[in-house]
């Protein structure tokens, strides 16, 4: 049986769901990037965009992929000198974590063999990925999601989930722990409602396009501050999120246009 495709799934879950169904209807079908970066690529190319804005992010992961000599595998990663990890702009901590990421692909610890990977349950891919350091829960559900397609991911610790849930279904912005039994009525097929989620919050409250929905890696633009993260925000995230939702509450109905943080 072949599996059920994100569109395909779109639709299943618009039919059970009226709120799905408006948001298929004014976001389309969801759409998911072609990946051109292996596995491992996928994981360092998250580790070195971490906390950091797009532009340098960018700016080191090119400086990164030129001094492997475009050869993005663990043995070429590992054979770097601090210098040059240095040199490329890279942080302690971000050093630390990409050798560890390589060393446990390469003693097994992490399976990023696609036979292995399928043989794997999605919680098996989160507790192994989770077990180097730098990468977390969030980091690993959104390899699944963008990188290996697996349908039933529920993020709860995302805020552009619990935001986009909270504008969508017109409720107060839940909790993780609230958002967790939301979720249940959308499986098998939880990452497509995370999508329409994502969706919801660039539509109904402004908030800028993430890198997410609009295709290009596990790794978001986000605010510039340090103290700002994906499950954190910082005093000006708050202040204009507080804009945002009296805007949204004035503007009950109508999309805008996504706009920057």
């Amino acid at each position: 049986m072949s599996p059920v495709s994100f569109g395909a799934a779109a639709r299943i879950l618009a039919e059970r769901d009226p709120v799905i169904a408006r948001l298929v209807a004014e976001a389309g079908p969801p759409r998911l990037s072609r990946p051109t970066e292996s596995h491992f690529g996928t994981l360092v190319r998250a580790i070195v965009y971490q906390q950091l804005a797009g532009r340098a992010a960018a700016a080191i992961h090119g400086r990164l992929i030129a001094a492997v000599g475009g050869n993005v595998l663990p043995e070429p990663l590992l054979a770097l000198t601090d210098e040059q990890m240095r040199a490329v702009g890279l942080s302690r901590n971000k050093m630390a974590s990409l050798r560890d990421l390589a060393a446990k692909v390469l003693d097994g610890t992490v399976v990023l063999s696609p036979h292995g990977l399928a043989r794997e349950s999605d919680d098996e891919i989160i507790t192994r990925l989770s077990a180097v350091r730098g990468i977390g829960p969030w980091t690993a559900e959104m390899f699944l999601i963008f990188r290996l397609r697996r349908l039933d991911v529920w993020p709860v610790g995302d805020l552009g989930v619990r935001r986009g849930y909270g504008l969508a279904w017109q409720v107060p912005e839940p909790t993780a722990r609230e958002l967790k039994p939301l979720g249940e009525p959308f499986r098998p097929y939880r990452s497509v409602a995370a999508w329409y989620c994502w969706r919801a919050a660039e539509l109904y409250a402004g908030a800028a396009d993430s890198a997410l929905t609009r295709l290009t890696g596990l790794a978001r633009p986000g605010c510039r501050s340090a103290s700002c993260s994906r499950t954190r925000r910082c005093r000006g995230c708050l202040v204009r999120g507080r804009r945002r939702s009296a805007w949204s509450r004035r503007t009950a109905g109508r999309p805008s246009s996504p706009s920057g943080c």
